[in-house]
């Protein structure tokens, strides 16, 4: 499964179950009303467990999509937002906290959906050259990682990247690797 998909689910499920669970989130219970949420008001406990399980799933679609475009502001927001949210709940009860924490993992998934598009249009094909025998070969480049080593597949020498590189297409490539095309079209 894809990490936006997981972390959207996460996110809405989270909302939704939010606007099911009037004690909580009354502010949200007029959105669950109008939507027909109310039927889960008996079951206003189960509810509230589902929520918090949503709220994890949202965070670990987080962190995931984090490793797909390495923006940290989307991560930060996305791990920030659920500790807010289990703070408010379990330390220190304030709504407005809670609120605060669901507007945060609606914020990272926004965030996270932005940069994985601009992850999408990267190039995912190099030619990597070899500098020792200068064989030169086209390979498909992670999107989700940078690669450190490479085997050239003439003289078998296996490279890493230079100092300052990430990879080795970043080195040796004629295209930077993914991540790094994202940070260049995010800037």
């Amino acid at each position: 499964m894809k990490s936006g998909v997981i972390e959207k689910i996460g996110t809405i499920g989270a909302v939704l179950a939010a606007a099911a669970c009037p004690a909580c989130f009354p502010m949200l219970a007029v959105v669950g009303t109008a939507l027909g949420l109310g039927i889960f008001r008996p079951f206003e406990g189960w509810v509230f467990t589902v929520f918090q399980i949503l709220v994890i799933i949202a965070m670990s679609g987080n962190i995931v999509s984090f490793f797909r475009h390495r923006r940290v502001i989307p991560l930060m927001i996305g791990l920030a937002s659920p500790l807010l949210i289990f703070f408010a709940l379990y330390i220190r009860f304030d709504q407005l906290l809670l609120y605060l924490g669901l507007l945060g993992l609606a914020a990272a998934s926004v965030l996270n959906f932005i940069a994985n598009r601009q992850c999408a249009r990267c190039a995912t094909k190099s030619v990597i050259t070899c500098p020792l025998c200068g064989f030169a070969k086209e390979e498909v480049m992670p999107t989700d990682a940078c690669q450190f080593f490479y085997e050239c597949t003439n003289c078998r020498t296996v490279l890493k990247p230079k100092t300052g590189d990430c990879c080795v297409f970043c080195s040796y490539g004629s295209v930077k690797c993914p991540p790094r095309q994202s940070e260049k079209l995010a800037a």
